[in-house]
């Protein structure tokens, strides 16, 4: 669900699928770096001389293969050289653009954290809480000379469950608020049912979201499939329950594997699928206390929400309307002990980083090893902050943007913010199709987006977060409980439209269709989506296309069903409506014909909405960049006319390898296409064929009847 009420731009299966919190949260493609240009720098800092501005070729000339016809496969055209050189790191599944931009990011983190470590900061200021924590966390000999002691506390108490209504209270004791829009992909919690808190989709108040949860693996399929290597995947996360618990030191590990799978696998079939969850229509179902009860019964729901913190909350969304009560049921009809094994597990899997070095060499072993076919662990250093960024990512975010990110930077991005709204704006007006009452309400609503660029307006208070040193466990759930507490604390408030769901420091950006609102954190206003010395021609066709994206997000499939104040209501006409779905089922059966390896497709209705927002938002960004030439041809540069220049910035910033494993997972489970085939929605644009002259015969060539528009 989050996949859809908070939609970034990439998402990825993360470091640790248990693990969302303690994330490197700035990266849908992780490896190695993509060489194009200098990496992560202001011009002039750590990168050569500097261009001057706006004089600058942007593209890599290097990553290019001129032996491919741009018409036969752009995506190969703009990165088929790269794709040749580039290898992916061992602790990587995958590099690309996004990872460049992210190892710039790290190593300035890195270089921030060394300093404050350095440093005399007070314990209870913020650099002195990110000094305890990064410290502290980094200490494996500290880690495993405490063995479980530290889970001591959470496991006594989930074994002394006497019945179903203590088993209630420590269901919603478990209960996080599962807000990270960077595993947006992964929409279920591994608790048994996961908490979101922001306007409801009737826009009535702000109010709790509750989500299916529960398993282990990164969805139902992986229970489900019948596909033969989902079988396999399966046998080997059975052989890993039964590994992680006895090193844990279960008497009956085998036993108690058995026991989890068995219940996560009816968990998995109560779930709703992976289309039905990105449905908000299916999802606008408003519940009070007493129908959960009466709706849902298996669960003592009074016990379970006052465990949660939720008691005094009488209406909730229920998401997962159809889930829920499937859910609740197991809760009653399952073996208590079955249920006791399950807690004790994700407990523990879910802070297994923050545990004896055994259990997290186990956790990696399956979810990076298996599941992404990653060969090495990510150096610890690098997971402390990773582990920063998810516990105190905005106080390590404000010194971040301090230093790294000019005033200069920001204004930049918010003019090119303004004038793709413009010219999405313009489309608008410009459709035939549409209806005046239907054209009003969306020139309304992409009047009233509100833009965040580089950091947000308030920075998040950490002064209630105790964090001791010597204890990575504990410092790691206390962190969970407040951001929780904090979460919490919006109920009976009014919504916040400059609420920021990511931190600054992340190379990622995100449309909020229930706030109409964008945020575009820092971290990616850099190589290779945005050089100040380079022409507009290559600012415009990277971090262009990407802020387009995100203003696209607005009238996506889902997106275009909420209004100008973020309600989920049909302002449509119903043939406007109906000319709408039928374009967004040709570009659906358009992905569909895509297929990384033989018998394994896209699903062009699972990545619709990002389809959608790719190719509007690259019109849109196109119209955009024109506009800035008021009239004048741009200048070739190196052989490139800028309409060249334009839409190579695009392909390029979709550069991917995966490594297999991962590649497929994300088929499966991921609402975004590959990025080899999103670099390909430039064959739905009129202007690339002029400007690569793309003839009839070429592979990638559309009729223009059928191309696909939709803004």
């Amino acid at each position: 669900m989050l996949q859809r009420l908070l939609r970034p731009l990439v998402s990825w299966l993360p470091a640790s699928w248990s693990r969302a919190k303690a994330l490197l949260p700035a990266l849908a493609l992780a490896g190695g770096l993509l060489a194009l240009g200098p990496v992560g720098c202001a011009p002039g800092e750590d990168g050569g001389e500097a261009h001057s501005p706006g004089t600058g070729l942007g593209i890599a000339l290097d990553a290019l293969d001129k032996t491919i016809k741009p018409g036969d496969d752009f995506y190969a055209y703009a990165n088929g050289a790269w794709m040749r050189a580039a290898t992916i790191p061992a602790d990587k599944s995958s590099t690309g653009a996004f990872r460049m931009a992210d190892e710039a990011t790290q190593k300035q983190l890195g270089r921030l954290v060394d300093d404050i470590v350095k440093g005399d900061a007070a314990p209870d200021s913020d650099p002195g809480r990110i000094r305890t924590f990064y410290t502290t966390y980094v200490d494996t000999r500290a880690i495993d000379a405490a063995g479980l002691a530290p889970a001591r506390p959470d496991l006594d108490r989930i074994a002394a469950i006497a019945d179903r209504t203590v088993l209630s209270r420590v269901l919603g004791e478990q209960v996080r608020a599962d807000v990270d829009p960077l595993n947006a992909t992964d929409w279920q919690t591994e608790n048994l049912l996961g908490l979101f808190v922001t306007q409801s989709l009737s826009g009535s108040a702000v109010m709790p979201y509750v989500l299916q949860g529960g398993l282990g693996m990164p969805g139902r399929d992986y229970y489900l499939s019948p596909d033969p290597r989902m079988a396999a995947i399966r046998d080997k996360y059975r052989a890993y329950l039964a590994r992680f618990l006895g090193d844990a030191g279960f008497a009956d590990a085998a036993g108690m594997a058995g026991r989890i799978y068995a219940l996560e696998a009816k968990i998995a079939a109560a779930h709703a699928s992976l289309v039905q969850s990105n449905d908000f229509r299916q999802g606008a179902s408003e519940w009070t206390q007493a129908d959960f009860a009466r709706k849902a019964p298996g669960i003592d729901w009074a016990a379970f929400l006052a465990g949660a913190g939720l008691a005094r909350q009488d209406r909730f969304v229920a998401y997962h309307a159809t889930a829920i009560p499937r859910l609740a049921a197991l809760v009653a009809s399952e073996p208590l002990p079955a249920w006791k094994d399950w807690l004790a597990f994700h407990q523990l899997n879910a802070h297994a980083d923050v545990l004896p070095s055994r259990l997290d060499a186990d956790h990696f072993a399956f979810y990076e090893g298996v599941l992404n076919g990653t060969a090495v662990p990510t150096p610890r250093a690098k997971r402390g902050i990773e582990a920063l960024n998810a516990a105190l990512g905005d106080a390590l975010g404000k010194l971040y943007v301090e230093q790294y990110f000019p005033a200069s930077a920001k204004a930049e991005i918010e003019g090119m913010v303004g004038a793709i709204k413009q010219a999405f704006a313009a489309r608008i007006e410009a459709l035939d199709w549409m209806a005046e009452p239907t054209r009003a309400e969306a020139l309304a609503k992409i009047s009233a987006i509100a833009v965040g660029v580089g950091y947000p307006d308030r920075w998040t208070d950490y002064s209630a977060l105790t964090v001791v040193p010597g204890q990575a466990y504990a410092n790691a759930v206390a962190a969970e409980k407040l951001h929780l507490a904090q979460q919490l604390a919006k109920l009976g408030q009014p919504l916040d439209r400059r609420e920021w769901w990511m931190n600054p420091q992340t190379v990622n950006a995100v449309n909020l269709p229930v706030q109409n609102a964008l945020n575009f954190p820092a971290a990616i206003l850099q190589r290779p989506f945005f050089d100040a010395g380079a022409d507009p021609a290559f600012n415009y066709g990277a971090i262009g296309a990407v802020i387009g994206h995100e203003i696209s997000h607005s009238f996506d499939d889902n997106g275009a069903a909420f209004d100008a104040g973020g309600r989920l209501r049909n302002w449509w006409t119903p043939a406007d409506l109906a000319r709408f779905t039928r374009n967004g089922h040709a570009l659906a059966l358009q992905y569909d014909s895509y297929a990384p390896f033989p018998g394994l497709h896209v699903n062009g209705k699972q990545t619709l909405g990002e389809n959608i927002a790719d190719l509007a938002g690259l019109a849109a960004a196109y119209d955009a960049y024109r506009a800035s030439l008021k009239g004048k041809e741009p200048p070739v540069i190196d052989g490139f006319t800028g309409d060249q220049r334009f839409f190579i910035a695009f392909a390029q910033g979709w550069a991917t390898k995966m490594r297999e494993e991962a590649l497929r997972g994300r088929i499966v489970r991921d609402g975004h296409a590959p990025g080899q085939y999103r670099a390909l929605t430039v064959r739905n644009i009129d202007a690339w064929y002029r400007a690569f002259d793309v003839q009839p015969g070429d592979r990638l060539y559309l009729a223009p009847e059928e191309r696909v528009r939709i803004w």
